[in-house]
């Protein structure tokens, strides 16, 4: 079986870019285990579909390497935008598009050959209660709390 994607990264997320527009894999978690892997596949962090919606101008489904499937990412999202926009599937240079976390707004800002160089999506406001993220912490929320891990000290947020 032939299968089109794309492969793109955004500030160091790269993901596989399938058109499902027309029709859907049978199996998103497999297929995002076979082709994210570095070694024998396209290699990649996972894959995003793109998809038709009711909600939204398009629908992002993602599915990580380990074929587990993700809310949202903001780096894939403007990924996402960026596709949609340069293969003709939205028109406007703002657009929203569907995900497990909701739907988001991403403007976009084209380059001098007509396509886009440049996305901005807005993620809403940031989780930070631990039990929400999730994580183990303590607390109501979680800005700049100190975790040890393999003998040194880390900032989380």
């Amino acid at each position: 079986m032939k299968l089109k994607f794309t492969k793109m990264e955004g500030a160091g997320n790269d993901y596989i870019y399938i058109d499902c527009t027309r029709a859907l894999p049978c199996d998103p978690a497999a297929l995002a285990r076979r082709l994210s892997d570095r070694h024998f596949g396209v290699g990649g962090d996972g894959i995003v579909l793109i998809c038709p919606s009711d909600a939204a101008d398009l629908r992002m489904r993602m599915f990580n390497a380990d074929g587990s499937e993700a809310e949202m990412c903001g780096n894939a999202i403007r990924c996402v935008g960026k596709y949609a926009y340069d293969h003709g599937m939205v028109r406007g240079l703002e657009i929203t598009v569907e995900t497990g976390g909701g739907v988001k707004t991403l403007d976009l800002f084209p380059g001098s050959d007509g396509k886009i160089a440049r996305a901005r999506v807005n993620m809403g406001v940031p989780e930070l209660r631990p039990d929400r993220i999730p994580v183990l912490l303590g607390g109501e929320r979680c800005i700049g709390e100190t975790i040890e891990s393999d003998g040194r000290s880390w900032a989380i947020h």
